[in-house]
This record gives structure tokens, C-alpha cells and sequence, in this order.
């Protein structure tokens, strides 16, 4: 499987998840990781960017919303707490991903 983390430079949930996956994905030899930088909307909309950072698992947002457009603006999670993050929470991300 490939989890493809599409972002625009400078992205902050970008650098939140880069903390984050490690330890998520330790022991996950069958997930590969591969960060995309995004500079315009037509990659956007190639790429299927709905705001940084999107991911995709095997070309699927795993964390879809309903009408979202491909765009390059920042895109906000809803948190465990219910407030706004700029990035899915370790326990989302672990609940979204296959078993191994």
C-alpha cells in the first residue's frame, strides 16, 4: 500500500504528521510513504488535493468530506476534542488504516 501525503510548502499539518507516522506506521512494512509537494491547482486537481495536507491510501482520501474541491489552502481536521487541527490525531489515523 501507498500513503501519498500531498502538501503545499510550508504546510503545518505536514510537519505534524511527520512527527506523527513514525510510530504509527512502525512495523508496517507493507505501508510506503511518499510526501508531494503541490504548487499549483491543476496538480491539485491532478492529484486530487482537497487542501494540505491530504492523504491518500492507494489513491483514496482517507478522510473524505462530502463536496470538498481540490484546492491548495489549508486544510483542517476535526479533532479528538472536537476542535479544529491542522492535521488527523494519532488514534484517527491508526482507526483509518487497514490491519496489517
Amino acid at each position: 500500500m501507498t500513503l501519498d501525503i500531498l502538501h503545499v510548502p510550508g504546510c503545518p499539518g505536514a510537519a505534524v504528521l511527520r512527527a506523527l507516522l513514525p510510530p504509527i506506521l512502525a512495523g508496517r512494512p507493507d505501508i510506503q510513504v511518499a510526501w508531494s509537494v503541490i504548487s499549483s491547482e491543476d496538480q491539485a486537481r491532478q492529484h486530487g488535493m482537497t487542501g494540505s495536507p491530504t492523504l491518500l491510501l492507494d489513491g483514496t482520501d482517507m478522510f473524505p468530506r462530502s463536496g470538498q474541491q481540490p484546492s491548495l489552502s489549508c486544510r483542517l481536521y476535526p479533532g479528538d476534542d472536537g476542535h479544529l487541527g491542522a492535521a488527523p490525531s494519532a488514534a484517527q489515523l491508526g482507526a483509518v488504516l487497514p490491519p496489517p
